[in-house]
């Protein structure tokens, strides 16, 4: 205590006291982050008033209209659409391709069986995969149905595939089906009890267990996920006034095998998420106003371009044949001083007493491409794309149009491991399951121990490969790795071309074989046979 709260105490302690509760009180004001980001006292920080609260109350509620703009954004803009397409084209490209990788040393074959297992599997698999049988409605293989289901995550928040079982054809020797479904089928049933925000049908109650629905996933007193309510269509389809919308309830895994009966596709965000967010949800106020803009910029630099020619009209022609009586009257354009024509080669015609002036926009804006620009690096920041790939624009030099890629390719790798981990292998094992059960596939212990199961099921998934932008520099990169022994032969040819290095020393094998018989010399040799 200082001088004057001492002579003050002396004097008044009640106001002692209050001065010394004041001054505790400003020291608690003043301690952590109430004095910088969670400051609501200072001038900058007064006017933020930020609210948030459970998953369900930030994502669910906003579910509805994330989606609807997320695919507007897609249809019809140009950067949502093309962030989009770029991260599918990156991520799944024409499909992840099976590579088998089974644990032979735990199951006691040799690598050579081992070898000639995966080899015969995924040629069994290809039956299945390259069929459209392997699709439900028979549009698409399984290949394509990655494309559409990772696109569908992405505009959605969430994929979903419903497991089916058909019968077999003679050309189709296997019942496997899969049903690839928009996520607004997904849904809590609009009369459930204790129905909550019945207008987006977040939460409600299964009235035969009591289980809460949230956005149609069904969870138990513990939070697991016990089954799925899907609608039998679209909600508010316009294509079906007419058609009685019901909800099917599905279990999540089968009581018996513990299989799937549902897969959900989503990149989670928040603890006790149960429903995905659509990938542009945190950029949608900034593609809309991009969207905006480029058409206004666009509308802006036509109306300049147009070359409208007005003629003015007298009283007293100035000739004894006016210019105007040389224009067909069906070709004129309408006298109402309200209806005036612009166009390429427009010519109007002003009644008497009128003029023109004439406003210069001065369209396209110097400014256009340097603002898109700045904008399209904001939004390719929050979406983990360089502005390089979402523009297709590589202006920069090597090293930073290099860095950009594998940034990016930081992403793509993430996204491609939980897309192959939520969807790819769980329907190879499932095709697995029934490929052993049918005999087409010998895996000896398959169905008796788990961890056998798993050891036959291993594998890998491979796409795209990132490409190379000075190949040169990078065969020599890649030379380099594989000589140090920091990487293999298999691994760098699927990083730098997507290939299959063991079906390329076959192929080679093959052509070097060819070549000798001819008595061409070898790549690299100078000798021929």
């Amino acid at each position: 205590m200082n001088a004057i709260d001492r002579i003050i105490a002396f004097l008044s302690p009640g106001i002692a006291l209050k001065r010394q509760a004041a001054r505790r009180a400003l020291q608690f004001m003043n301690a952590g982050y109430s004095e910088s980001g969670a400051s609501t006292r200072k001038k900058s920080m007064k006017g933020w008033q930020a609210w948030s609260s459970s998953p369900q109350a930030d994502i669910d509620m906003n579910l509805d209209i994330l989606r609807q703009r997320s695919r507007d954004l897609f249809m019809g803009g140009a950067l949502g659409r093309s962030a989009i397409v770029t991260s599918r084209t990156n991520v799944v490209g024409a499909g992840l391709r099976l590579k088998c990788r089974i644990d032979y040393e735990f199951l006691g074959i040799s690598r050579e069986q081992a070898e000639q297992w995966e080899k015969n599997t995924e040629r069994e698999f290809a039956v299945w995969a390259e069929s459209v049988f392997c699709d439900a409605m028979r549009l698409n293989n399984f290949y394509k149905m990655q494309s559409i289901l990772f696109m569908s995550t992405l505009l959605n928040g969430d994929g979903w595939v419903i497991i089916k079982q058909a019968e077999p054809e003679p050309y189709f020797p296997y019942s496997l089906r899969l049903h690839l479904i928009e996520a607004d089928r997904i849904s809590t049933p609009a009369k459930t009890p204790g129905s909550i925000f019945a207008l987006n049908r977040v939460e409600g109650k299964n009235p035969d267990n009591g289980n809460r629905i949230i956005s149609g996933v069904e969870i138990n007193e513990e939070g697991a996920v016990v089954a799925y309510w899907i609608s039998n269509m679209y909600p508010g389809d316009p294509a079906r006034p007419t058609g009685k919308i019901e909800w099917q309830r599905v279990e999540a895994f089968g009581p018996r095998t513990g299989k799937p009966n549902v897969l959900q596709i989503m990149e989670a965000e928040r603890c006790e998420q149960y429903r995905g967010v659509p990938y542009l949800s945190p950029v949608i106020e900034d593609l809309k106003q991009i969207t905006r803009y480029t058409e206004a910029e666009l509308m802006a630099a036509i109306v300049t371009g147009f070359f409208t020619v007005f003629i003015k009209e007298s009283q007293t022609p100035f000739t004894e044949f006016p210019l105007t009586e040389a224009i067909p009257q069906n070709e004129k354009v309408d006298l109402d001083p309200n209806a005036f024509e612009l166009g390429a080669g427009t010519i109007n015609t002003l009644p008497p007493g009128y003029d023109i002036a004439t406003a210069d926009p001065k369209r396209p804006s110097s400014n256009f491409d340097a603002f898109v620009t700045a904008l399209a690096r904001h939004v390719g920041a929050a979406l983990e794309i360089p502005y390089e790939l979402l523009l297709k624009s590589f202006t920069a030099s090597y090293s930073a149009s290099r860095a950009a890629l594998l940034e990016a390719w930081k992403a793509f790798r993430m996204r491609r491991t939980w897309f192959a981990s939520d969807f790819c292998q769980p329907v190879y094992e499932l095709w697995l399951a029934e490929a052993v059960a049918r005999g087409r596939i010998s895996a000896p212990g398959f169905f008796n121990d788990p961890l056998v199961a798993k050891a036959w099921s291993r594998a890998e998934w491979h796409g795209p490969a990132p490409g190379q932008i000075d190949p040169v520099k990078e065969v020599q990169a890649a030379q380099m790795r594989v000589a140090s022994g920091f990487s293999t032969r298999e691994r760098e040819t699927i990083e730098l071309t997507g290939g299959d290095f063991d079906r390329n020393i076959e192929q080679l094998q093959r052509e070097n074989q060819l070549m000798r018989e001819a008595g061409l010399p070898l790549e690299g040799t100078g000798k021929g046979g």
